[in-house]
């Protein structure tokens, strides 16, 4: 594997984009340092998933052992009508998809995933407490600027802080997300609440009109996480997150099925959470200041991608860089790699918030109809294939070796 023998880089933000980034970086060779603004590392208490194309990464990283110990490997993924659970379609999933793609699907807890990052990087690589104010750009080399008053230069500065991202604007000028006109339900039930269920360890999602409910097991099956998405037209919050009872989480979903019914009931600490995008952006990077993650694609999780699609950029970033020694030369190699993969997943998530959501009638049954018709996931194979390892941009789907 080329080196990047002792690149400097400033990663802008802790969360699992930044955490998965300096990995990326170090197992090349780089000099990195994650600088986040928040006093101690964390993440809320909710799921997530991680597919083949980023599980596939995290394994070349040396977490093969780490994933298995705190992931849950769903068997299937399925989709059910809202007011009578009946199914509309089930695909495999488990091994078949190992086989597949050389790599497993795993559901996570997010504080879990984050801390694994987090532990496979040396403690000294990580400085807390440092919000970015500023970049300056001026000099041969970028120089951040804390609100702490303190300063760091660095041969690249890459920014991973999110939606809200400081970097995003010192590049390209203050702009506010999208509200999607959806808010996320997100809560964990622990396993014992809903054993009378005997669910089966599979993801799955009730489609009804104007919501629509998913749940699968994390944290060794001891939870399950349970993301319940309705259409709101407005978010006043400042925040987008916050705390809410979870008896608005079963007002939403009054008449539904009796599994959905006993799920919501079960709930005993909820947030609610904004949905939130911005549309994909013309470019990612100036000079040797880059972005990646939801600092630059953020996504609906109407696909499950938001994190699968960060763990990839900071793969792809690094491999980048190894192949091309002048900076600004491997950003523009880096941006033609990722920009047109984000921006379809960004777009095939705002698709799916309409197609999960539709009211009953004919363009529901046919939506049923091609769900049930199909073998796998749609587009599946185009996500869970792809090498974000791979510089070449004329393959943007590349099955690993040994992949059936």
């Amino acid at each position: 594997m080329p080196g990047l023998n002792q690149l400097s880089v400033a990663v802008i933000g802790g969360g699992i984009g930044g955490a998965s980034a300096a990995l990326s970086l170090l197992a090349r060779g780089a000099d990195v340092r994650i600088y986040e603004q928040a006093k101690e590392l964390g993440e809320v208490g909710a799921g997530i998933q991680i597919s083949p194309n980023a599980s596939r990464i995290l394994y070349a990283l040396g977490l093969e052992r780490e994933l298995g110990a705190i992931g849950v490997r769903p068997q299937a993924v399925e989709y059910r009508r809202w007011q009578d659970g009946r199914l509309i379609a089930r695909y495999p999933m488990g091994e078949s998809v190992e086989r597949a793609f050389g790599a497993p699907y795993f559901h996570l807890h997010r504080a879990e995933f984050l801390g694994m990052l987090v532990r496979a990087l040396p403690a000294e690589r990580i400085l807390l407490g440092r919000r970015c104010v500023a970049i300056d750009r001026q000099g041969p080399r970028p120089v951040v600027r804390f609100a702490d008053g303190s300063t760091v230069e660095a041969d690249l500065v890459v920014g991973a802080d999110g939606i809200h991202s400081a970097v995003r604007s010192a590049l390209f000028g203050p702009e506010g997300p999208v509200y999607s006109g959806a808010v996320a339900y997100r809560g964990l039930v622990p396993a014992e609440k809903i054993a009378s269920l005997d669910l089966e360890v599979i993801s799955t999602t009730w489609f009804g009109p104007g919501r629509h409910l998913v749940a699968y097991y994390v944290a060794g099956r001891r939870f399950l996480n349970v993301v319940a998405c309705v259409r709101q037209h407005e978010w006043s919050s400042e925040s987008w997150t916050e705390a809410c009872s979870p008896d608005e989480v079963r007002a939403a979903y009054e008449g539904w099925n009796g599994n959905v019914r006993v799920l919501v009931e079960a709930i005993e600490q909820t947030f609610k959470w904004g949905l939130f995008h911005r549309p994909p952006l013309p470019r990612w990077s100036e000079g040797a200041v880059t972005l990646l993650g939801d600092s630059c694609h953020p996504m609906l999780p109407y696909m499950a991608q938001g994190a699968a699609q960060a763990v990839e950029d900071g793969a792809a970033l690094a491999a980048c860089l190894a192949q091309e020694a002048d900076i600004p030369a491997a950003l523009v190699l880096y941006e033609d790699l990722r920009r047109a993969r984000t921006a379809r997943v960004q777009q095939m998530s705002l698709v799916n918030a309409d197609m999960f959501q539709l009211p009953d009638g004919a363009e529901q049954d046919c939506r049923d109809a091609r769900l049930a018709a199909a073998s796998r996931p749609p587009l599946g194979d185009w996500l869970y294939a792809h090498d974000a390892s791979s510089t070449d941009v004329r393959a943007p789907g590349v099955r690993p070796p040994g992949a059936q």
